[in-house]
């Protein structure tokens, strides 16, 4: 099974549902289930943390996608990326893992 994220206008993760696999019976299911929802569907990784898949395998849009998290087409391209609201005006996001670092 996969992991779908619902996205409000402003990229913000509204809701996480699990649906069927990415492609399976040949259809695009980011499109099927935002065509539902009428709203933007991302599929996201669950077992992708900080840029790196728990299981050796390929991480996919960074981070696993929680409800509030952004979802920004500008990192990583181009897949995207899912990333916590920031935590405070001393934190920068290291666009190598989608996760944020106190700056110095």
């Amino acid at each position: 099974m996969a992991h779908y994220a619902f996205l409000d206008e402003n990229n913000v993760v509204t809701e996480i549902i699990v649906g069927k696999n990415e492609w399976e019976d040949g259809i695009d299911w980011e499109i099927y289930y935002g065509n539902i929802r009428n709203q933007t569907c991302k599929r996201t990784s669950y077992n992708t943390i900080g840029g790196v898949h728990n299981n050796g395998g390929t991480p996919f849009r960074m981070n696993y996608a929680g409800t509030g998290y952004i979802f920004r087409e500008d990192v990583n391209p181009p897949e995207g990326a899912f990333i916590t609201p920031c935590p405070g005006e001393n934190y920068t996001l290291d666009e190598n893992t989608g996760l944020w670092v106190i700056s110095s």
